[in-house]
């Protein structure tokens, strides 16, 4: 699939579009995992004495990938740099889940065009989700020709060979698979600080009709257990304080498996007996959140009480429309499940208003689920249509004004349950994983509690990367604030 092409020859031999008839034929290809990865020997030291730096848009997913990339660079030689005029190479590994995502990213180009025309020597890239797309990678090429590299999400590994492609071509380098590749083991990874992300499966098969995830990320296939687990094992080892699992679809791990019968919950209650404090996962889709998940979630231990649960909406006919395969009393009674498992658990949620067709009763739907439910937070957009998705083909006839004002309504609502919830923790005692300075004030450390707030707090910074117990003295809608305390005997999770 590599291949060095002008900007103006047609590359359709070279990179295949996403199609939704194309991404749907998902048969039983096995997918092969490789444990031999290592950095070509020519390409080893081929980083000495340069420096690399990449920009990263969108999903922990993302976040992921980049320590990836930063763990190759690394193994070549290459230093990191946030300074681009110090860098030889600069990657922009790119978010494609929203307009505005791509839209950062090609007013981030325009900006590199002028460092590009003074240091011609400059190696220039855009990978991630954008890559993946037949659309986007056009554009570079006829509006921004000066870009060396185009990769895409399946063949990150490829890097080194990648960027010896592009160090030695004078005509841009692009490899961009449209059907993914095999699992790639033992692949080097940069991690900085005290929490770590472990991506347990790739893929998603879900086919929400707004979503261009399926097409960007591929179809779903899991990490072997053993291999998650060395990986945890490791990083407790090494200390970390923290690990999120990472999925487009954690709930649907191991689903893809045909030897072995061992799904989501047997990973978590795995991963429960290793000895690091907590353990976190996203993103969960409530059509695959079984009851054994919600059995071993409810054992607690390093399993913290925050589940982070997609709803999208509220109203039954809009999950109908966007492919969600639940309905809003499914959702519900999903959630009571999980509330009466772990009754103090704190849920979060990502919510879409103004999908196409969306009525003024619909969105009282939503409201309403959100009233019941009683989230403590929820990420909200406005709905833009994504080309090559089948909702781009549907008439997006909610005007902009009203998608704006349920909005604003929708958020006025979360907010006001976000505070209330807080303010339940005025006096009690939290567990909080000390993260560092607070942005705002160096003299204030800021943490996170076991159900992922954040809190801010006076002490000293000795304890930053450590547990701490933090008493709760001022709620806010975002923010909690509080004084450190003793280890207590019994705590508020």
């Amino acid at each position: 699939m590599a291949n060095q092409v002008k900007s103006e020859k047609d590359y359709s031999q070279y990179f295949q579009p996403p199609s939704l008839t194309d991404a749907k034929k998902r048969g039983k290809e096995e997918i092969a995992v490789h444990y031999d990865f290592m950095i070509p020997e020519d390409m080893q030291g081929f980083g000495n004495d340069k420096f690399y730096m990449i920009r990263t848009y969108g999903c922990q997913m993302n976040e992921h990938d980049t320590e990836v990339m930063k763990g190759l660079f690394e193994q070549m030689g290459y230093q990191a740099t946030e300074d681009k005029e110090q860098a030889d190479v600069i990657l922009l590994n790119t978010c494609a889940i929203r307009e505005n995502a791509e839209d950062k990213v090609f007013g981030e180009l325009g900006h590199l065009k002028g460092l590009k025309a003074q240091k011609p020597g400059l190696i220039l890239g855009v990978c991630g989700c954008m890559s993946q797309e037949e659309a986007v990678v056009n554009r570079i090429m006829q509006k921004h020709a000066f870009v060396d590299l185009i990769f895409g999400t399946h063949n990150i590994h490829r890097l080194p060979a990648l960027l010896k492609d592009a160090a030695f071509n004078k005509e841009m380098v692009i490899e961009v698979w449209s059907k993914e590749g095999d699992i790639i083991e033992n692949l080097p990874k940069k991690r900085e600080g005290i929490r770590a992300w472990v991506n347990i499966m790739y893929g998603c098969d879900k086919f929400c009709t707004y979503c261009i995830v399926p097409y960007t990320r591929g179809k779903e296939r899991s990490r072997r257990p053993q291999d998650v687990l060395a990986e945890v094992r490791e990083l407790a080892r090494q200390g970390f304080q923290e690990i999120t699992l990472l999925g487009q679809n954690v709930n649907a791990y191991g689903k893809d498996f045909d030897d072995i019968d061992y799904k989501f919950g047997d990973l978590m209650d795995d991963i429960r007996k290793i000895d690091v404090p907590r353990i976190r996962f996203t993103t969960s889709h409530p059509r695959d959140f079984d009851d054994h998940l919600i059995e071993v979630l409810a054992k607690r231990g390093n399993l913290v009480e925050h589940i982070h649960l997609p709803v999208q909406s509220g109203s039954s006919e809009v999950l109908k429309k966007m492919s969600r395969k639940y309905n809003r009393e499914h959702y519900l009674e999903l959630v009571g499940k999980i509330k009466s498992a772990i009754p103090d658990v704190v849920l979060t949620t990502d919510i879409i208003v103004g999908f196409p067709g969306e009525t003024d009763e619909q969105f009282e739907d939503t409201l309403s689920l959100v009233r019941e439910v009683g989230y403590d937070m929820a990420f909200t957009f406005i709905y833009s249509p994504r080309e090559g998705t089948p909702a781009a083909e549907m008439e997006d006839n909610v005007p902009m004004e009203v998608k704006k004002t349920r909005l604003y309504r929708l958020n006025e609502a979360l907010n006001e349950y976000s505070k209330a919830s807080n303010e339940r923790l005025n006096g009690q005692i939290v567990e909080v994983l000390v993260e560092g300075e607070s942005k705002n004030n160096p003299d204030v450390l800021s943490g996170r509690t076991r159900t992922n707030k954040l809190i801010h707090f006076t002490a000293s910074k000795d304890l930053i990367g450590k547990m701490a117990y933090v008493k709760v003295t001022h709620a806010q809608t975002w923010v909690l604030k509080g004084e450190i305390v003793p280890e207590p005997l019994q705590m508020s999770m």
